[in-house]
């Protein structure tokens, strides 16, 4: 005969409670520790937990609390994130590959070489991530806020941007060629050393100057807002090498 789910409650509050009694911490305390190790599901707080190194693809996480939590090289592909609170989560080297992130807060992870590619994520957030060299090539990122963010040599081919934010982040060397403009797109101070734009429609960009554009790399099918001219430097040399 199955346990009844008053039981099993009873069960993991004493569980709690020795947990408590035994580390002197507060039962508050104890119940966080106790859930790092419950199964993945909706709304869970895995906050702080050490969860890396896991195969957790497939997993419903959507609106958990994730906060601090350490997902290095973790699999997260095909998941459900929507919703969830990542915010200065460490995600180095980890999957999220074709996982569903709509709303998602990404706030100051730290996702160096991190997999985002085929990510469903409109409207998430990314304030002042690092995700230096990280992959969102296909991806879904309309309307997300990359703000502060450091994306240097990340890959967004073939991503749909449409509406997103990008001032003040840091752009050198980002590929966006063959990523979708179809909203305005903010590049308000945004640092844009070697940034590809080739073949890019960027006649909608908002924050746009002539001194980031000089910096970039573009080329005769790069659309521009008017006012703006073409670098006398495109293309780039490395394109000819």
């Amino acid at each position: 005969m199955r346990p009844s789910i008053t039981t099993y409650r009873k069960a993991i509050l004493q569980s709690v409670l020795m947990l408590a009694a035994l580390f002197g911490c507060s039962w508050q305390e104890a119940l966080a520790a106790n859930e790092c190790r419950v199964s993945p599901t909706p709304g869970i707080n895995w906050q702080n937990c050490d969860k890396k190194l896991l195969m957790l693809n497939g997993s419903d996480l959507g609106g958990a609390n994730l906060t601090e939590a350490d997902f290095t090289s973790t699999d997260l592909r095909d998941s459900n994130l929507a919703g969830a609170i990542f915010e200065d989560a460490v995600l180095v080297r980890a999957s999220l590959a074709r996982s569903k992130a709509q709303g998602a807060n990404f706030s100051g992870i730290e996702a160096f070489r991190t997999e985002f590619g085929g990510m469903d994520a409109p409207g998430a957030v990314f304030v002042s991530a690092e995700l230096s060299r990280s992959n969102f090539t296909k991806a879904n990122l309309a309307d997300t806020d990359f703000r502060k963010a450091d994306l240097g040599r990340s890959q967004f081919d073939g991503a749909d941007v449409s509406g997103s934010r990008f001032s003040l982040a840091n752009l050198a060397r980002t590929d966006f060629r063959q990523a979708a403009f179809a909203k305005p797109v903010d590049f308000d101070r945004a640092f844009m050393f070697l940034t590809r734009i080739e073949g890019v429609d960027l006649s909608a960009a908002t924050g746009l100057t002539q001194w980031q554009l000089d910096m970039a790399c573009g080329d005769d099918a790069t659309v521009l807002p008017t006012g703006l001219k073409k670098a006398a430097s495109w293309p780039c040399k490395f394109q000819q090498e």
